[in-house]
């Protein structure tokens, strides 16, 4: 369980709040709005009403106690870099900021950002690959080079162990785990049976995984 800061309660702000919240997190949320404020208490474990490019607001928060401090706000790029800023000269552990654009996430990473989430992008890039794609149904991408994939087993591949594949020597990826009937094994072995009623979770080099499954 961790301590996280959370300030800017707008759409995307409310889907962090639940989700850490579901995940059993300690969560104080900050918004200017009180509206907003209200509409998460029953879902964090502190909640403040207040300016977040307020130093001494912010300071009075205990900075240094939170494990991650994420700062959602969306629609004020300069309040927003005001508040990365000043978390990060306040003593923040771990300053995870939003942005919109390529320009945000630069300025954003030279004011105190340890990370930057770019949920508009991420999302786009993966409904781009998802529904493009009859055969691709999931995609996480690890970083700029790396991802997994969760795919169909291609119709040649049917009924072939792992190991007659060569998958890992031929197209210099892996098959982490196979999914079944919504059930997932990570019992992966060189002897497994590919079956057509199968998915696999495949990870590695994104110009890898193009080529051997034409993404």
């Amino acid at each position: 369980m961790k301590s996280i800061l959370l300030i800017g309660l707008g759409r995307f702000g409310r889907h962090i709040a639940d989700q850490l919240n579901q995940l059993g997190h300690q969560v104080m949320a900050v918004d200017h709005n009180e509206e907003r404020i209200n509409d998460v208490l029953g879902i964090v474990t502190n909640a403040q009403i207040g300016g977040s490019t307020n130093a001494e607001f912010l300071e009075s928060l205990g900075i240094r106690n939170f494990d991650v401090c994420i700062v959602a706000i969306g629609n004020d790029f300069q309040s927003s870099l005001e508040t990365t800023s000043l978390l990060k000269e306040l003593g923040a552990k771990l300053v995870v900021s939003r942005a919109e654009r390529d320009v945000q996430q630069k300025f954003l990473l030279r004011n105190g950002a340890d990370e930057v989430i770019y949920p508009e992008k991420q999302v786009a890039k993966w409904a781009a690959i998802r529904y493009s794609s009859d055969h691709i149904l999931d995609y996480i991408e690890l970083d700029k080079n790396n991802a997994i994939i969760e795919v169909t087993v291609p119709e040649n591949w049917i009924g072939l162990s792992i190991g007659q594949i060569d998958i890992r020597k031929k197209y210099n990826i892996n098959i982490m785990a196979i999914k079944s009937d919504s059930k997932i094994s990570v019992s992966v072995t060189p002897d497994t049976v590919l079956t057509a009623d199968e998915t696999m979770l495949v990870l590695g080099d994104y110009k890898d995984l193009q080529k051997c499954f034409r993404i």
